[in-house]
Formats: C-alpha cells, sequence, structure tokens
C-alpha cells in the first residue's frame, strides 16, 4: 500500500490531537500547482482518519489535505468528556487556527458532517466551504416512532472484543465493501481498533464515549443551525434503491436533505446512485472529483 500521509500532533485546548497530512505533488510533477486551498476532512463516528486513505491522495493533488482523528478516535487523547457538538467544532476551530489555515473547506463524512455543519454555524467567517457527506441532515429524535431508549439500543457499537484483527478482517470481507476489498479499505478498518495484550481488538472509541456522542446525536438539531451558515455547502448522497425499511429510510434522507437544502442559502446536493454509506472507500475517485469541482469554484 502507498500511502504519502505523514502523522503528525498538535496539542489543542489540553489534548493531544493526530492527524495524517498530504503532501502536495512536487512542482514538476504533473498536476502541481502550488498549494492549495486547506481541506480538512473529518471521519464518522467510532472511525477514523484513515477512512479517508483513498480519496485524499486524490485532493492532494490540487489542494493541502489534512486529515484529523477527533477526540476520542485514533491516536488522538480520549477524555472522558466533550462529545457534544459544540465542543467537537470547538476541537476544530482550534486546530483550524493552530495549522494557520485560512478559509478551508471542511469535509465530513457521517457524524463527521454534522460537526463539520456545528463549526460552519458557529465561525460562519472561518470556512470557505463545508461537505456533507451521509450526514449533517438527519434529525434522530424527530423521526418517526423515535425515542431515547430505542435510539440508544440502535446505535450503541457492537461488541467485538472477542475477535482477533484476521477474525475481523474474515467478517468484514462479507459485507458490503467486501467485492471491492483492499490494503487501504483493511487498513481503514483496523485503524479503530487497537490490538490488547491477549490479542483481541478493542475500540479506540470506548463504549462509555461512544453513547455520549449517541446522545449528542438526539439532541443535535441540523436545520436550526442553518440560518448563522455563511459559506457554500455541497450535499453527497448514497442512494441505493430498496424495499422495506431500508427504502423507508433512504425516502426519510431525501425529505431531511430537501429541508436541508431549502434552509441554507448557498447549497448543492450530489447523488451517488447504487452507493452505499461508506462513499469514501466505495466510490473515491468520483467523490474526489466532486470535492475538487466544488472546492475550486469557491471564492475567499
Amino acid at each position: 500500500m502507498d500511502d504519502p500521509a505523514l502523522d503528525a500532533y498538535v496539542t489543542l485546548r489540553g489534548l493531544r490531537f493526530h492527524y495524517r497530512e498530504y503532501p502536495q505533488p512536487e512542482a514538476d510533477q504533473p498536476q502541481a500547482e502550488g498549494p492549495g486551498r486547506a481541506l480538512v476532512l473529518l471521519h464518522g463516528l467510532a472511525s477514523n482518519a484513515r477512512w479517508w486513505l483513498l480519496v485524499a491522495p486524490l485532493l492532494a493533488q490540487r489542494f493541502h489535505v489534512l486529515a484529523l482523528n477527533q477526540r476520542g478516535h485514533g491516536e488522538s487523547d480520549k477524555p472522558d468528556d466533550g462529545y457534544d457538538f459544540p465542543t467537537v467544532a470547538g476541537d476544530l476551530a482550534a486546530f483550524v487556527e493552530a495549522r494557520g489555515l485560512e478559509r478551508p473547506v471542511i469535509v465530513g463524512h457521517s457524524w463527521g458532517s454534522d460537526v463539520a455543519l456545528e463549526y460552519a454555524a458557529t465561525f460562519p467567517e472561518q470556512p470557505a466551504g463545508i461537505v456533507l457527506t451521509e450526514g449533517g441532515f438527519m434529525e434522530v429524535s424527530a423521526q418517526p416512532g423515535a425515542t431515547w431508549e430505542r435510539t440508544k439500543e440502535m446505535m450503541a457499537p457492537p461488541d467485538l472484543t472477542q475477535m482477533t484483527p484476521e477474525e475481523l478482517v474474515k467478517r468484514a470481507k462479507q459485507w458490503a465493501l467486501g467485492p471491492l476489498w483492499s490494503e487501504e479499505i483493511e487498513s481503514a478498518l483496523l485503524g479503530n481498533f487497537r490490538v490488547a495484550e491477549d490479542g483481541g481488538i478493542r475500540p479506540h472509541l470506548s463504549r462509555a464515549n461512544h453513547m455520549q456522542v449517541v446522545r449528542a446525536y438526539w439532541e443535535h438539531h441540523p436545520l436550526t443551525l442553518c440560518d448563522s451558515v455563511r459559506c457554500q455547502t455541497l450535499v453527497i448522497a448514497a442512494e441505493r434503491q430498496a424495499e422495506g425499511r431500508a427504502g423507508e429510510w433512504l425516502e426519510m434522507k431525501r425529505e431531511a436533505i430537501v429541508r436541508l437544502e431549502s434552509r441554507l442559502s448557498d447549497c448543492q446536493v450530489r447523488w451517488f446512485p447504487d452507493s452505499i454509506h461508506d462513499v469514501p472507500l466505495q466510490r473515491p475517485k468520483e467523490m474526489a472529483q466532486v470535492i475538487q469541482e466544488f472546492a475550486l469554484k469557491l471564492n475567499g
């Protein structure tokens, strides 16, 4: 696996954060155009910065790309609190300031999209644009029949602690990404865990901290943030036709995106047909192309 990223650390608000920075090509290489706008990539819940392994190198041909491990995730510090959206968005603001990034584009996936939206609403003058991939538009508590008890049960993490890394990979190859399996996908998956002394895997994000994020989701109201967002927004949404409960979920997603689009001052939506939630791993080339087109047209 050819992974050009450089691993680095920065202390923000008393916590040590890990991030991966992708160098741009040398000036004499094809597509090299000098330092471009900064793109900060945010992973989803219980995920990690390696989720961008296939997308980031493509974006680095034109942009300054940094993938951040958010608090509790990956090799970043894991405090016992601070998993609400205002605090995590504050982490991002501190990261942008510490790295001296001017008018970055924030690209989120899933939970990371909700963080990006919170950041854009709280610090409206900072980002030039935000990209919400499979997140940032769904209000969990407003779904039909939703209760906190049901949400807590549905979004709790599975217990995989009896599995070895090899057993996890074997099982994962039976999932939706199985036919596309690669070293990068395997690295992204295993980046969610550490290996304990007994050989079993342990998630970097503890169950207690995971459930704090779930509670934050329950209390999160994306539409209320839209009026404070000043930058342009790109929504990337996966669309796979299905029946039954999956079909109902897709329809709810469509409706939520329409509501979000109507509330944001400048928003465009790109649907990815026949795609799954993990767009960065399934459709990296198409995703990178759409983000590049969006970012190159931004002002300021």
